[in-house]
């Protein structure tokens, strides 16, 4: 049987939290640590967060798809793979959810629960690696749940694991996260000016892939649904 919708977006908002705490988390922990090394610091921020989207998307993907991003849903909104009305809750779940993942990392580190960034990420490079970054995780996430569905947690962590290091940017790649991220004076912070740019960014990236895998790898005929990443990771979850 599938998720009741308010089951589905818990489910959004407790995966996203997790996921932001992670990465503003380990970004904290890491620069407490490395010495001054921001080397040092960002691997450590990197591989926490790869290895927490394995874990958030193999748990929360059989509920709600474990999308954790905005620009995922609106992906899956535009494939038909969920309702509009659907997919506004989810994002609505995904932002709340991030912006209380900041203010858990905090607190577990001793620090207010909430502060504005200062950490300036502007200029076309940033900008372009948000887009770029972005239509990357949105090809792997079409590619695998179209061909190779069980593969599609790893890939996506992997993705953004590489993305993290071959990105100027350092992938945020995530409208959700990133606003939660001007929330957050640490490591892993952005100034809220630069958040807009990002965000548009971000979403053109994930429509431009969308777009581009509708003909690279469409979905079997008259069934958009079943190629969608939110069919793709809660099949399991079906009466079918």
């Amino acid at each position: 049987m599938k998720p009741t919708l308010p089951a589905r977006l818990t489910a959004e908002f407790v995966g996203t939290a997790f996921l932001v705490a992670a990465v503003i988390g380990s970004g904290i922990m890491g620069e407490r640590l490395a010495g001054g090394n921001v080397a040092i610091a960002l691997l450590a921020n990197t591989i926490a967060t790869g290895a927490a989207l394995v874990a958030l998307i193999l748990t929360f993907g059989p509920i709600s798809g474990a999308h954790l991003n905005p620009a995922v849903t609106l992906s899956d909104a535009i494939e038909r793979g969920i309702a509009w009305r659907e997919a506004l809750a989810y994002i609505a779940a995904q932002c709340a959810g991030g912006l209380a993942g900041t203010a858990i990392a905090h607190l577990m580190f001793g620090l207010p629960w909430y502060s504005f960034s200062a950490h300036a990420r502007q200029g076309p490079s940033q900008v372009l690696s948000e887009f770029v970054a972005t239509f990357g995780l949105l090809a792997v996430i079409w590619g695998c749940s179209r061909r190779t569905p069980s593969a599609t947690p790893y890939a996506v962590a992997s993705y953004i694991t590489a993305a993290y290091w071959f990105t100027a940017s350092t992938s945020f790649a995530n409208p959700a996260v990133t606003i939660a991220r001007a929330f957050s004076d640490t490591f892993a912070g952005i100034r809220p000016q630069d958040v807009p740019l990002f965000m548009a960014a971000q979403l053109a990236g994930a429509v431009a892939a969308t777009v581009l895998f509708r003909w690279l790898a469409p979905s079997l005929p008259g069934a958009l649904v079943r190629g969608s990443p939110l069919h793709s990771l809660t099949r399991s979850g079906d009466s079918q």
